[in-house]
């Protein structure tokens, strides 16, 4: 009943940028912890970002410095901009909302992000 929604995926060019939207509703988006996760083909999915309610960020190695998560709690979405993007960047993009009392995991059902050479 609760499912976060993507949108933003598509085909761009390599150093291209796309941005990622995920809205969420039914929970206290406030409160609640969000991230990024990917999953290429043949590959266990990943995390790509992550950002607490109260402003912490993590990202993977492999896209610090080009990837940002932010987010607009009136909106009650978070963002993810990708610049600089490579081939290896495709993948399917999943969102991820933690609440925080119960704690709980949702996932959205993911949106595909193709960058070509």
């Amino acid at each position: 009943q609760v499912q976060p929604v993507e949108s933003g995926g598509g085909l761009v060019q390599a150093g291209g940028s796309l941005r990622l939207s995920c809205a969420v509703s039914g929970i206290i988006f406030s409160r609640s912890a969000m991230g990024w996760y990917r999953q290429a083909p043949g590959k266990q999915r990943e995390l790509v970002a992550q950002l607490t309610s109260g402003g912490s960020t993590n990202y993977a190695d492999s896209v610090s410095g080009r990837f940002t998560i932010s987010r607009d709690n009136a909106k009650n979405t978070v963002y993810l901009q990708m610049n600089s993007l490579k081939p290896e960047d495709t993948a399917v993009y999943y969102c991820k909302a933690e609440t925080w009392s119960p704690r709980v995991n949702y996932w959205g059902q993911g949106t595909q992000v193709t960058v070509s050479s």
